[in-house]
């Protein structure tokens, strides 16, 4: 029996992305990397294939997600893999359809020496300030021409990543912005084809309309989360996933008495204790210990006590709950919420971090519910 699950509203998944389609009117890469950001890429891939207006792209961070995309999915779509490519996968790229990512002159000199029957697409990363990956902008279009001469290869798209994008302060981003269409307006001028042009991540998407170019990258807002607190809110969002489990136990706990590992907690009265069936193998991290709320029926309660392994317990003093009963850890309840940046603010994280982990062990149960 599945106590504990993450229920992921794949209508509200849909939502998200036709609220990015409408702001941007442009192309869409749906972002599904690490496990669709933990909500399943399997699943929240072939959900967004299955609709009349679809993403145009698929973005992975390794050659692994790739092939899982393609070989588990019906999408026909490109799979743009965001990590650097090695001489001995790049035959992999080819067999699955997923295009690699060029981000150093020796990806070039390897498609050099590339022999294939086929032209391999790719897209090219641009340095322009984030200093991770990427041909460094004041030589990049130098080495996209000689890349251009390699009758084996099709440059399907150049692209950028913002490390500032999701900040109020939009200096930064708006500098690299200008490196990067400098870069396209030369691209231009010696009339080299360079496919799409993307640069725009979710706090781009979110404040600057100017970088949406041929496509956007919808990662953490496709799936209800703005990137940070100081973004605008410039398009409604509706959280995907909600962490739900149920009361096992209760117990009642005289005053005066310590509750969990550690004792980290003591009763200043004689209360009712109810545990649940989720820790931080979970996801559930002990950071979170004594400072977090659940939502029983449409009231929350306080859950108390170091957070355990498996298991986590909560006053609920003296309420008429039962065992049984449905438990609200990321959802709502009513006018009741909780939500990924309430634990964020807590960890001193972002909801990115939250949803990502998580863990495996959490069955995902996928629904279609208007919420």
């Amino acid at each position: 029996m599945i106590n504990t699950y993450a229920e992921i509203n794949l209508k509200n998944l849909l939502f998200n992305f036709n609220s990015i389609r409408k702001k941007t009117k442009t192309k869409i890469m749906a972002v599904v990397k690490a496990d669709a950001y933990g909500h399943g890429m399997v699943e929240c891939a072939n959900f967004l294939s299955k609709q009349k207006i679809k993403p145009d792209y698929y973005g992975v961070a390794l050659l692994e997600e790739g092939i899982e995309l393609r070989s588990k999915t019906k999408i026909t779509e490109p799979i743009l893999c965001f990590a650097p490519f090695d001489e001995i996968n790049l035959k992999l790229y080819s067999k699955y359809n997923i295009l690699p990512t060029i981000t150093t002159s020796k990806h070039i000199e390897l498609l050099n020496k590339y022999n294939s029957r086929k032209k391999i697409k790719v897209h090219v990363k641009i340095n322009t300030g984030m200093n991770r990956l990427g041909l460094n902008h004041e030589n990049a279009v130098k080495q996209i021409a000689l890349l251009s001469q390699n009758n084996n290869v099709f440059i399907d798209g150049i692209y950028t990543h913002f490390a500032t994008s999701d900040e109020k302060d939009k200096g930064y981003a708006e500098l690299q912005f200008k490196r990067f269409a400098d870069i396209i307006n030369q691209l231009k001028q010696i009339d080299i084809q360079y496919g799409l042009a993307h640069c725009a991540n979710s706090g781009a998407i979110l404040d600057m309309p100017q970088t949406y170019l041929n496509m956007v990258r919808a990662g953490i807002s496709l799936y209800g989360y703005y990137p940070s607190l100081n973004t605008s809110e410039s398009i409604k969002l509706k959280p995907v996933m909600s962490l739900i489990s149920k009361i096992s136990t209760i117990s009642d706990i005289n005053k005066n008495e310590p509750v969990g590992y550690g004792r980290l907690y003591k009763t200043k009265k004689i209360i009712k204790c109810g545990t649940v069936p989720i820790g931080y193998a979970d996801g559930l991290l002990r950071g979170l210990s004594n400072k977090i709320n659940v939502i029983i029926g449409n009231s929350k309660y306080p859950q108390i006590g170091r957070v355990s392994m498996d298991r986590i317990s909560i006053n609920l003093d003296n309420s008429k709950v039962r065992e049984g009963q449905k438990v609200i850890l990321i959802g709502k309840s009513g006018k009741k919420i909780i939500d990924a940046w309430d634990w964020s603010k807590i960890l001193n994280t972002i909801p990115y971090e939250i949803t990502c982990g998580i863990s495996k062990r959490v069955t995902r149960k996928y629904v279609e519910i208007s919420k």
